[in-house]
């Protein structure tokens, strides 16, 4: 051979070569570092951990960054981290205990929020600027005004993000709301929803702080108070924290229970970008259930317990022929046969997602909505944080689901809290 036609040869072969897919040169799940989603956690507790398994298990992402107060919990994290990364690739997992230090990574690419809710806003717009995508776990926010601040600054940096409202990835879940949908109990009458007390003021006893964990930066916006291990269990302590119950950190079980319950409702009933137009609250002081909120349509969703006592959290639709009762363990109806009945192709259908995490991932690959975008968490969130307010308030309030305003002063002064410096979710 010439030398001339050599070159030409090999100049040839070399340039096939490079165009041989890269699953065939790295073995069947073979993934480019550069084709992975680079992640960063921010809050390592019991629902950080889980969704850790979950999204681990997903081939496109990587694990490069986390973050949390806790010396302990960030350790355990690291360690879980980098153990499920081996399974994929080989890469180092850094833990901070400031989370903008994460953000300021250029190799992140999104962030999976799982620290307790008065945290929520801060992080998610701090996030957006960043240019990261976000998983946000519910409820999105801690008050109305800050939901849609997060809406804006999302919206703003063109973010993808995911409300961990998992329950619209669920197959009960979704047939319900088609068979609501799609008229097949008739017209919807009355709905009711099976969920906890609302948020009481926190009066825990005030404790001394471990030495591992730092605890101005765990109250991070909120109001000062001292620490208490109900609050921030220590890592032995399996339990799920309580901050969930106590006014400043949580909004109760009408926040925690209710972000799946009255979210599966908002889906139902197609009110994803609107809500009620006013709450009404029982007279009696001191209840913790009994309120309903009204639809412009004038379906009422009442919070009260129904049901037998192993039914949990659930809901129940009442039609004008039948019902429909859902919870994560069932799906049954009244007439019977309702439940089981297939959705027809004819009929209107809702966004499909058998897996929440998944959707959000590919959500991020196509630069499209998933399943639950932040407008969606957030009107869900508003219903939350709403009833909250009309429990406190006791007294019935109009709501403006268009300018998300109150009939009453009181109530509109309920719609943000107070911000110790030098936080501030408005700075966007």
């Amino acid at each position: 051979m010439h030398r001339k036609d050599f070159i030409r040869s090999a100049v040839m072969g070399a340039a096939a070569f490079t165009i041989v897919p890269r699953h065939v040169l790295g073995g069947k799940n073979y993934l480019a570092p550069s084709d992975r989603i680079g992640l960063g956690f921010i809050g390592n507790g019991k629902m950080g951990l889980g969704l850790l398994n979950s999204l681990s298990k997903i081939n496109e992402t990587i694990v490069l960054a986390t973050s949390d107060v806790d010396k302990k919990k960030l350790a355990r994290f690291v360690e879980r981290a980098t153990e499920a990364n081996s399974k994929k690739v080989s890469a180092k997992v850094d833990g901070y205990n400031d989370y903008r230090e994460l953000l300021g990574r250029k190799d992140i690419d999104a962030v999976v929020i799982a620290t307790p809710d008065h945290w929520h806003a801060q992080m998610v717009v701090d996030a957006a600027k960043a240019g990261k995508d976000i998983y946000c776990e519910k409820p999105l926010s801690l008050t109305i005004a800050e939901g849609r601040a997060m809406v804006k600054a999302v919206r703003k940096y063109k973010r993808i993000l995911q409300t961990g409202s998992m329950q619209r990835s669920s197959h009960n879940f979704r047939h319900a709301a088609e068979l609501v949908l799609n008229g097949y109990i008739g017209d919807i009458k009355e709905i009711n929803v099976s969920v906890g007390e609302p948020v009481r003021e926190c009066d825990l006893a005030v404790l001394p702080t471990p030495d591992y964990l730092d605890w101005d930066r765990w109250i991070g916006p909120s109001a000062y108070r001292g620490y208490n291990p109900v609050l921030s269990p220590p890592i032995e302590d399996d339990s799920w924290a309580w901050w969930r119950g106590y006014k400043g950190f949580g909004g109760g079980l009408i926040t925690d229970w209710g972000a799946h319950m009255f979210d599966v409702v908002q889906w139902a009933l197609e009110m994803d970008k609107s809500g009620p137009v006013s709450f009404t609250p029982p007279e009696e002081g001191g209840a913790q259930s009994g309120l309903y909120y009204t639809y412009k349509n004038g379906i009422k969703v009442h919070h009260r317990k129904w049901g037998g006592e192993k039914d949990g959290n659930a809901i129940q639709f009442i039609g004008t022929e039948g019902t429909i009762e859902v919870a994560r363990s069932f799906i049954r109806s009244n007439p019977a046969p309702i439940a089981e009945m297939k959705i027809k192709d004819s009929d209107r259908r809702v966004y499909f997602s058998d897996n929440h995490q998944q959707d959000w991932i590919s959500s991020i690959k196509k630069r499209t909505l998933p399943i639950c975008d932040v407008e969606t968490g957030h009107r869900t969130a508003t219903i939350c944080n709403a009833i909250n307010i009309a429990y406190e308030l006791r007294r019935p309030l109009k709501w403006n689901p268009a300018k998300e305003i109150f009939d009453n002063a009181f109530a509109n002064m309920m719609l943000s809290r107070p911000y110790r410096a030098p936080w501030n979710f408005m700075d966007f």
